[in-house]
């Protein structure tokens, strides 16, 4: 073989060496972007749960509340009753 050969040869390995670590770096940017759009939706989805505990713990003690003045005014009727 001579010296052209061996440059030819080079070269190929050259282009397929680039090839392969372009598209490894195209694979783990795709797979970081998913990975970031996948952790924001958990995210979204965590917010969106602990916003609908809120008003449900909210609606809770509202309730409570009533229950609670009820309870008064029904031991206001019985101590009046006594």
């Amino acid at each position: 073989m001579n010296w052209h050969q061996w440059q030819e040869i080079i070269g190929v390995i050259g282009v397929f060496v680039l090839i392969t670590v372009v598209f490894s770096i195209a694979i783990v940017q795709l797979a970081s972007t998913w990975r970031a759009k996948a952790k924001l939706a958990r995210e979204q989805e965590y917010r969106s749960l602990a916003e609908k505990a809120v008003r449900t713990q909210e609606e809770t003690e509202r309730q409570l509340r009533d229950v609670q003045d009820r309870l008064r005014s029904i031991e206001r009727v019985l101590k009046e009753v006594d």
